[in-house]
């Protein structure tokens, strides 16, 4: 066992009080021991001279091997960025899947990412590389009909083996799910063997919902149902569900999900990037008590992963919308992207906050940096979800490791 003391820092605890304290942190290897002043004798000492650490930030829908894809349908209609998009998918390689994840999981990391959830094939590929490069990651491999894929061979059955293999390996920073692709490539048939497989390994289904006005108006003319009232008639929603996007729904779709406690993924910058139209009801699904969280989705649709300016977009652009600067507070946007992203990805219980019990998932913020100038510590969280980019982050640690030290990553 190794011990290691992180002192002299402000520490956003996102407990259930959401304590701020001035002190210092005891590991014990991978997890948190104490939290608060600690005068015994540790293996490591690091003194933080009075910067800020926070839970890491916890991204909630990504596809992280597109980031080979960057800018490749920029400013052009829906329709030319998915042909655009389907068509570069479609030729990729193991090898360019790889690269991407590895593109990826370096930009998430320097913007203080240390969980991600991930919807895509190839996952095997990425949970390896997620493992090499020190980031905690859910997997979700993509299940669609076999009509509509490019994968090889049938996506159920792919998405089974990727299951058992992780289950098989016991990837220490890896947690397998199973994603669906959409309502629009998805049968009910595929929906039902997708939650089959999610009960018995015991995980979730991670999937794209309501994400456009026409993946809705198209299903209502194919079922006469909207996408959430259809997947609530077949019953497929529960607790296990993590649903991205959900921007088009109904007062009554948001009363299913409260219902049946399905989670929600917010991804702000590519909604509007792609001007599909629609604000997600969030304010509207915390009313009522769904869990919501922010996600980054991919390059192609966003051009960046960086949690920091999707807290900030997610704050104002609620605000905004909603004539009302009370909307979203900074305290919100910090949960959303902390604990709250923990709790939709059953995930609570080891990240998410700074507790003894937890896992060591940190990250350092410099206090001296312009950001958090002047400093005063009862703006700290104001001035972190409003004012902070990537130049403010110190350190990240993942599962007692340091992944990023001084601004550069350790590999």
């Amino acid at each position: 066992m190794t011990t290691t003391l992180l002192k002299n820092l402000w520490i956003l605890t996102e407990n259930v009080n959401r304590d701020l304290i001035f002190g210092d942190i005891l590991l014990e290897n991978d997890k948190i021991v104490s939290v608060g002043k600690y005068s015994g004798d540790a293996d490591n000492t690091v003194d933080y001279s009075g910067d800020i650490v926070s839970p890491g930030f916890i991204n909630t829908h990504a596809h992280v091997a597109m980031s080979q894809m960057k800018a490749i349908a920029d400013d052009v209609s829906f329709d030319d960025f998915l042909s655009t998009t389907f068509r570069y998918d479609a030729e990729r390689t193991e090898k360019d899947v790889e690269e991407g994840a590895i593109l990826g999981i370096k930009e998430m990391l320097l913007g203080g990412i240390t969980t991600f959830a991930d919807l895509y094939y190839s996952e095997d590929k990425i949970a390896n590389i997620a493992e090499r490069y020190n980031i905690r990651m859910h997997a979700a491999w993509a299940v669609l009909d076999q009509e509509y894929t490019t994968q090889k061979g049938n996506p159920i059955d792919n998405c089974r083996r990727f299951m058992e293999r992780i289950k098989e390996e016991k990837h220490e920073l890896v947690t397998p799910s199973v994603g669906v692709q959409g309502v629009y490539v998805a049968s009910e048939e595929t929906f039902h063997k997708a939650r089959e497989l999610a009960d018995k390994y015991g995980s979730y289904v991670h999937m794209h919902l309501s994400e456009t006005r026409r993946e809705v108006n198209e299903h209502i003319k194919k079922t006469g149902l909207r996408p959430v009232e259809w997947l609530d008639r077949i019953e497929f929603l529960n607790s296990s569900t993590v649903a991205a996007h959900s921007v088009w729904l109904t007062d009554r779709e948001i009363d299913i999900f409260a219902d049946k406690n399905v989670r929600v993924s917010h991804c702000p910058t590519s909604n509007m990037k792609l001007a599909t139209g629609g604000i997600a009801p969030i304010p509207e699904m915390r009313k009522k008590h769904v869990k919501t969280s922010i996600g980054t989705d991919s390059v192609v649709s966003n051009n960046s992963l960086n949690m920091l300016w999707e807290m900030k977009l997610t704050a104002i652009l609620h605000k905004y919308s909603k004539w009302n600067a009370e909307v979203m507070k900074a305290q919100e946007v910090l949960d959303m992207a902390t604990i709250e992203g923990a709790e939709v990805l059953n995930s609570d219980h080891i990240i998410g906050s700074v507790e003894p019990g937890k896992k060591a998932d940190l990250i350092f913020f410099n206090s001296k940096n312009v950001a958090f100038q002047p400093f005063d510590a009862s703006r700290i969280i104001s001035n972190l979800v409003y004012a902070s980019d990537r130049s403010a982050i110190r350190d990240v640690m993942v599962n007692g490791k340091y992944s990023v030290k001084n601004g550069k990553l350790l590999f």
